[in-house]
């Protein structure tokens, strides 16, 4: 939950890197906290609940893909790739799993920090 919480904390940093740990671990709480929420929602005959959850966690969502394409030596504007059907979202899945990068133009790596 710590990984979750530090991202919204950080949620206007588009600057430093994020270890795959982090970035995985923010959005396996992300879709667990959606999910109950959905179920609620569904309970309720709503959805009110699960847009809000997701309306206020999408500029810490961006902020932390940003972060994570840093780590592997990318610009953040490689999010936009997603706006390419199907393709891009695949891309895009395959850089945030890459290992990464001991140092680059974005600092040191945060294994090592």
């Amino acid at each position: 939950m710590e990984y979750f919480l530090d991202a919204i904390k950080k949620y206007a940093d588009f600057s430093g890197r994020a270890t795959r740990k982090e970035y995985w671990m923010f959005v396996l709480f992300y879709m667990i906290i959606f999910l109950l929420l959905s179920v609620v929602d569904g309970l309720l005959e709503t959805f009110i609940l699960g847009t809000i959850f997701s309306l206020a966690v999408l500029v810490p969502s961006v902020s932390i893909a940003a972060r994570r394409l840093h780590d592997i030596g990318r610009t953040g504007w490689w999010l936009l790739i997603t706006l390419i059907p199907v393709i891009g979202i695949i891309i895009l899945i395959v850089f945030l799993t890459q290992n990464s990068q001991d140092g680059n133009a974005y600092g040191p790596s945060s294994k090592l920090v």
